[in-house]
């Protein structure tokens, strides 16, 4: 005796647009990474075998190799640099500037921010890159 129907159903699973959506998800990623950058100003850092990553970055200063200074992507002039950093940094502890210094900048424009840094009380650190990098 056979009870079974000659019409089976068979469940099927259409993935024609999986795959439509997939390629509009990384089109959409590929085009919004490309518009992310952690720094706009273009410099070539100095290499360190030794290097720790800093989590949280509140100010930067960048020189560049035309000796030009930024606070944060803002173009400063080295004399109004001091009171644009006292300006920024109201509490001193909390703060960590990253320095990030194009490597042909003479080490005397380093030394002169290092200087205004040290008579501010304000922590800073140099960034480098890695030998690899």
């Amino acid at each position: 005796m056979n009870l079974r129907s000659k019409n089976k159903f068979r469940a099927e699973v259409s993935t024609s647009s999986l795959s439509d959506i997939m390629f509009f998800l990384m089109l959409f990623f590929l085009i919004t990474s490309t518009m992310i950058s952690p720094s706009v100003i273009k410099l070539t850092l100095p290499s360190s075998k030794y290097h720790q990553t800093v989590r949280k970055t509140e100010i930067s200063i960048s020189i560049t190799n035309t000796r030009q200074y930024y606070i944060n992507n803002q173009q400063v002039s080295f004399e109004n640099l001091e009171t644009e950093l006292a300006h920024r940094v109201p509490d001193p502890e909390k703060v960590t500037v990253v320095i990030r210094c194009d490597k042909d900048v003479p080490v005397q424009d380093l030394i002169n921010v290092l200087q205004i840094g040290n008579k501010l009380k304000i922590k800073m650190i140099l960034a480098t890159k890695a030998p690899n990098a």
